[in-house]
Protein backbone atom coordinates (compact mmCIF):
# COMPACT_ATOMS: atom_id res chain seq x y z
CA UNK A 1 0.00 0.00 0.00
CA UNK A 2 1.56 3.43 -0.98
CA UNK A 3 1.84 5.96 1.68
CA UNK A 4 -0.25 8.56 0.23
CA UNK A 5 -3.14 6.06 0.78
CA UNK A 6 -2.69 4.70 4.58
CA UNK A 7 -5.87 5.39 6.44
CA UNK A 8 -4.27 7.30 9.09
CA UNK A 9 -7.50 8.04 11.04
CA UNK A 10 -8.44 4.77 10.90
CA UNK A 11 -5.14 3.30 11.98
CA UNK A 12 -5.33 5.85 14.86
CA UNK A 13 -8.80 4.39 15.74
CA UNK A 14 -7.99 0.72 15.75
CA UNK A 15 -4.79 1.24 17.97
CA UNK A 16 -6.37 3.17 20.47
CA UNK A 17 -9.58 0.60 20.50
CA UNK A 18 -7.09 -2.39 20.48
CA UNK A 19 -5.15 -0.70 23.31
CA UNK A 20 -7.93 0.17 25.16
CA UNK A 21 -9.83 -3.11 24.82
CA UNK A 22 -13.24 -0.68 24.60
CA UNK A 23 -14.51 1.81 22.01
CA UNK A 24 -15.72 3.80 24.20
CA UNK A 25 -12.52 4.85 25.83
CA UNK A 26 -10.69 4.82 22.91
CA UNK A 27 -13.33 7.46 21.43
CA UNK A 28 -12.83 9.50 24.77
CA UNK A 29 -8.91 9.59 23.86
CA UNK A 30 -9.47 10.35 19.88
CA UNK A 31 -12.12 12.92 21.02
CA UNK A 32 -14.56 11.31 18.42
CA UNK A 33 -18.26 9.64 19.03
CA UNK A 34 -18.55 5.68 19.42
CA UNK A 35 -20.51 6.11 16.53
CA UNK A 36 -17.55 7.62 14.70
CA UNK A 37 -14.80 5.43 15.92
CA UNK A 38 -16.66 2.31 15.02
CA UNK A 39 -17.34 3.51 11.59
CA UNK A 40 -13.77 3.77 11.17
CA UNK A 41 -13.05 0.64 12.33
CA UNK A 42 -15.47 -0.91 10.58
CA UNK A 43 -14.02 0.77 6.64
CA UNK A 44 -10.33 -0.86 7.88
CA UNK A 45 -11.69 -4.36 8.09
CA UNK A 46 -13.55 -3.80 4.84
CA UNK A 47 -10.91 -2.18 3.19
CA UNK A 48 -8.36 -5.10 4.60
CA UNK A 49 -10.97 -7.43 4.11
CA UNK A 50 -10.54 -9.17 7.53
CA UNK A 51 -12.15 -8.47 11.23
CA UNK A 52 -10.29 -7.00 13.48
CA UNK A 53 -12.05 -7.13 16.85
CA UNK A 54 -14.67 -9.58 18.39
CA UNK A 55 -17.72 -7.90 19.48
CA UNK A 56 -18.14 -8.84 22.96
CA UNK A 57 -21.36 -7.31 25.61
CA UNK A 58 -18.63 -5.68 27.61
CA UNK A 59 -15.71 -3.83 25.83
CA UNK A 60 -13.93 -5.97 22.36
CA UNK A 61 -11.32 -8.47 21.80
CA UNK A 62 -8.93 -8.55 19.27
CA UNK A 63 -8.81 -11.48 16.48
CA UNK A 64 -5.94 -13.36 15.61
CA UNK A 65 -5.35 -10.65 12.83
CA UNK A 66 -6.30 -8.12 14.55
CA UNK A 67 -3.52 -9.04 17.61
CA UNK A 68 -0.98 -9.15 14.56
CA UNK A 69 -1.33 -5.40 13.28
CA UNK A 70 -1.88 -4.20 16.52
CA UNK A 71 1.89 -3.94 18.54
CA UNK A 72 3.15 -2.87 14.90
CA UNK A 73 1.05 0.08 15.26
CA UNK A 74 1.73 0.36 19.00
CA UNK A 75 5.16 0.61 18.24
CA UNK A 76 5.10 3.21 15.41
CA UNK A 77 2.50 5.53 16.72
CA UNK A 78 4.78 5.52 20.51
CA UNK A 79 8.18 6.13 17.88
CA UNK A 80 6.38 8.93 16.31
CA UNK A 81 4.99 10.49 19.75
CA UNK A 82 9.17 10.27 21.12
CA UNK A 83 9.90 11.87 17.79
CA UNK A 84 7.71 14.94 17.87
CA UNK A 85 8.32 15.09 22.06
CA UNK A 86 11.86 15.96 21.01
CA UNK A 87 11.17 19.49 20.17
CA UNK A 88 11.52 21.74 22.24
CA UNK A 89 12.06 25.51 21.45
CA UNK A 90 11.38 25.21 18.05
CA UNK A 91 14.52 22.92 18.12
CA UNK A 92 14.74 19.43 17.50
CA UNK A 93 16.37 17.40 20.65
CA UNK A 94 18.74 14.82 19.24
CA UNK A 95 19.32 12.58 22.40
CA UNK A 96 22.69 11.09 23.25
CA UNK A 97 23.35 8.00 25.29
CA UNK A 98 26.46 8.17 27.26
CA UNK A 99 27.89 5.26 29.35
CA UNK A 100 29.82 6.39 31.84
CA UNK A 101 32.32 5.18 34.76
CA UNK A 102 31.03 5.68 38.00
CA UNK A 103 34.06 7.47 39.85
CA UNK A 104 34.31 9.77 36.33
CA UNK A 105 30.34 10.75 36.67
CA UNK A 106 30.59 11.67 39.95
CA UNK A 107 33.85 13.32 40.59
CA UNK A 108 33.97 15.25 37.20
CA UNK A 109 31.48 14.93 35.17
CA UNK A 110 27.93 15.79 37.21
CA UNK A 111 29.73 19.25 38.72
CA UNK A 112 29.96 20.78 34.93
CA UNK A 113 27.08 18.84 33.00
CA UNK A 114 25.04 22.04 33.80
CA UNK A 115 27.85 23.60 31.59
CA UNK A 116 27.51 21.16 28.70
CA UNK A 117 23.39 21.91 28.91
CA UNK A 118 23.34 25.69 28.65
CA UNK A 119 26.06 25.14 25.78
CA UNK A 120 23.93 22.42 23.85
CA UNK A 121 20.31 22.53 24.83
CA UNK A 122 18.95 20.36 21.73
CA UNK A 123 21.14 17.64 22.87
CA UNK A 124 19.10 15.58 25.41
CA UNK A 125 21.87 13.31 27.43
CA UNK A 126 21.28 10.25 28.30
CA UNK A 127 24.10 8.93 31.56
CA UNK A 128 24.43 5.21 32.35
CA UNK A 129 26.86 4.42 34.83
CA UNK A 130 29.32 1.49 34.59
CA UNK A 131 32.20 -0.29 36.22
CA UNK A 132 34.72 0.19 33.03
CA UNK A 133 33.13 -2.86 31.65
CA UNK A 134 30.21 -2.29 29.22
CA UNK A 135 29.10 -3.52 25.28
CA UNK A 136 28.40 0.09 23.56
CA UNK A 137 26.31 -2.22 21.30
CA UNK A 138 24.47 -4.28 23.39
CA UNK A 139 23.58 -1.19 25.81
CA UNK A 140 22.48 0.86 22.54
CA UNK A 141 24.66 3.66 24.10
CA UNK A 142 26.71 6.12 21.71
CA UNK A 143 29.69 6.72 23.18
CA UNK A 144 31.39 5.60 26.36
CA UNK A 145 33.85 7.04 28.81
CA UNK A 146 36.23 4.73 30.73
CA UNK A 147 39.47 4.41 32.40
CA UNK A 148 42.60 2.64 30.44
CA UNK A 149 45.71 2.92 27.89
CA UNK A 150 43.26 4.05 24.92
CA UNK A 151 43.03 0.88 23.04
CA UNK A 152 40.17 -0.40 22.50
CA UNK A 153 39.00 -3.10 20.22
CA UNK A 154 36.97 -1.89 17.08
CA UNK A 155 36.64 1.51 18.91
CA UNK A 156 37.82 5.06 18.58
CA UNK A 157 39.30 6.59 21.30
CA UNK A 158 39.97 10.28 22.30
CA UNK A 159 41.96 10.83 25.65
CA UNK A 160 39.32 12.87 27.80
CA UNK A 161 41.47 13.33 31.58
CA UNK A 162 44.78 12.34 33.03
CA UNK A 163 44.05 11.25 36.63
CA UNK A 164 46.83 10.19 38.28
CA UNK A 165 46.52 8.11 41.65
CA UNK A 166 48.03 8.71 44.94
CA UNK A 167 47.39 6.81 48.24
CA UNK A 168 44.35 8.81 50.14
CA UNK A 169 43.08 7.70 53.58
CA UNK A 170 40.82 9.60 56.65
CA UNK A 171 42.91 12.44 58.05
CA UNK A 172 43.36 9.93 61.75
CA UNK A 173 44.69 7.85 59.99
CA UNK A 174 47.12 9.95 57.96
CA UNK A 175 48.56 11.42 61.27
CA UNK A 176 50.81 8.02 61.65
CA UNK A 177 51.94 8.29 58.08
CA UNK A 178 55.44 9.88 57.27
CA UNK A 179 56.98 7.21 55.03
CA UNK A 180 55.33 5.06 52.61
CA UNK A 181 57.22 2.10 54.59
CA UNK A 182 54.54 3.28 57.81
CA UNK A 183 52.29 1.45 55.51
CA UNK A 184 53.53 -1.47 56.86
CA UNK A 185 50.37 -3.07 58.95
CA UNK A 186 47.66 -1.08 57.91
CA UNK A 187 44.84 -2.35 55.40
CA UNK A 188 45.74 -1.29 52.07
CA UNK A 189 42.18 -1.54 50.25
CA UNK A 190 42.19 -2.58 46.59
CA UNK A 191 40.53 -2.53 43.49
CA UNK A 192 39.84 -5.39 41.47
CA UNK A 193 43.44 -3.99 39.28
CA UNK A 194 45.91 -6.08 41.61
CA UNK A 195 48.83 -4.90 39.99
CA UNK A 196 48.30 -0.91 41.30
CA UNK A 197 49.72 -1.25 44.70
CA UNK A 198 52.41 -2.92 43.73
CA UNK A 199 53.79 -0.04 41.60
CA UNK A 200 53.11 2.29 43.71
CA UNK A 201 54.71 0.64 46.61
CA UNK A 202 57.83 0.06 43.81
CA UNK A 203 58.03 3.37 43.03
CA UNK A 204 57.43 5.09 46.23
CA UNK A 205 60.55 3.46 47.50
CA UNK A 206 58.64 0.48 49.68
CA UNK A 207 58.71 -2.43 47.27
CA UNK A 208 58.89 -4.84 50.28
CA UNK A 209 55.26 -4.22 51.29
CA UNK A 210 52.79 -6.56 50.59
CA UNK A 211 49.53 -4.83 49.93
CA UNK A 212 46.90 -6.44 51.54
CA UNK A 213 43.21 -5.36 52.47
CA UNK A 214 39.66 -5.96 50.92
CA UNK A 215 39.00 -5.69 47.79
CA UNK A 216 36.05 -3.47 46.07
CA UNK A 217 34.43 -3.37 42.93
CA UNK A 218 34.83 0.49 42.43
CA UNK A 219 36.47 3.77 43.25
CA UNK A 220 33.70 5.47 44.78
CA UNK A 221 33.13 2.30 47.48
CA UNK A 222 37.19 2.42 47.89
CA UNK A 223 37.06 6.15 48.88
CA UNK A 224 33.86 5.65 51.12
CA UNK A 225 35.84 3.05 53.01
CA UNK A 226 38.80 4.97 52.92
CA UNK A 227 37.38 8.47 54.41
CA UNK A 228 35.30 5.26 57.25
CA UNK A 229 38.92 5.12 58.64
CA UNK A 230 39.20 1.16 56.95
CA UNK A 231 42.38 1.82 55.57
CA UNK A 232 44.56 3.20 53.08
CA UNK A 233 42.65 3.58 49.41
CA UNK A 234 44.94 4.16 45.97
CA UNK A 235 42.64 6.48 43.94
CA UNK A 236 42.71 8.84 40.76
CA UNK A 237 43.53 12.49 42.84
CA UNK A 238 40.89 14.54 40.18
CA UNK A 239 37.95 12.25 40.77
CA UNK A 240 38.19 12.98 44.35
CA UNK A 241 39.12 17.29 44.63
CA UNK A 242 36.04 17.98 46.57
CA UNK A 243 37.09 15.35 49.44
CA UNK A 244 40.21 16.20 49.94
CA UNK A 245 39.41 19.90 49.44
CA UNK A 246 37.05 19.45 52.18
CA UNK A 247 39.03 17.23 54.36
CA UNK A 248 37.25 13.85 54.35
CA UNK A 249 40.24 12.67 52.67
CA UNK A 250 43.98 13.22 52.76
CA UNK A 251 46.88 12.47 50.67
CA UNK A 252 49.50 11.28 53.20
CA UNK A 253 52.16 11.06 50.46
CA UNK A 254 53.33 13.18 47.69
CA UNK A 255 54.43 10.28 44.98
CA UNK A 256 51.90 9.43 42.18
CA UNK A 257 51.26 6.71 39.42
CA UNK A 258 50.04 7.14 35.95
CA UNK A 259 47.91 4.12 35.35
CA UNK A 260 46.04 5.53 32.58
CA UNK A 261 43.33 7.98 31.57
CA UNK A 262 39.73 8.64 31.00
CA UNK A 263 38.85 8.13 27.53
CA UNK A 264 35.83 9.19 24.90
CA UNK A 265 35.28 6.23 23.20
CA UNK A 266 32.92 5.24 20.40
CA UNK A 267 32.19 2.61 17.49
CA UNK A 268 34.79 2.45 14.51
CA UNK A 269 31.75 1.45 12.54
CA UNK A 270 29.40 3.94 13.20
CA UNK A 271 29.81 7.56 11.92
CA UNK A 272 30.16 10.23 14.67
CA UNK A 273 26.82 12.04 15.20
CA UNK A 274 26.85 15.92 15.46
CA UNK A 275 25.84 15.15 18.87
CA UNK A 276 28.91 13.28 19.59
CA UNK A 277 31.12 15.33 17.96
CA UNK A 278 29.66 18.71 19.93
CA UNK A 279 30.14 16.32 23.11
CA UNK A 280 33.27 15.07 22.72
CA UNK A 281 34.70 18.67 22.04
CA UNK A 282 33.05 20.10 25.20
CA UNK A 283 34.74 17.72 26.68
CA UNK A 284 38.02 18.22 25.49
CA UNK A 285 37.54 22.07 26.55
CA UNK A 286 37.07 21.19 29.77
CA UNK A 287 39.85 20.08 31.90
CA UNK A 288 41.72 23.19 29.89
Amino acid sequence: MLRPQLPLNALRAFEAAARHQNFTRAALELCVSQAALSHQIRGLEERLGAVLFHRLPRGVALTDEGARLYPVLNEAFDRIAVSLDRFVGGHFREVLGVGVVGTFATGWLLPRLKDFNARHPDIELRIQTHNNRIDLAGEGLDLAIRFGDGDWQGQVSTPVLEAPFAPVCAPALARGLRHPRDLAGVPLLRSYRSDEWPQWLDAAGAPELEARGPVFDSSLTLASAAAAGAGVALLPLKMFEQDLAEGRLVQPFAATLALGSYWLTRLRSRPESDAARRFREWLQTQDR
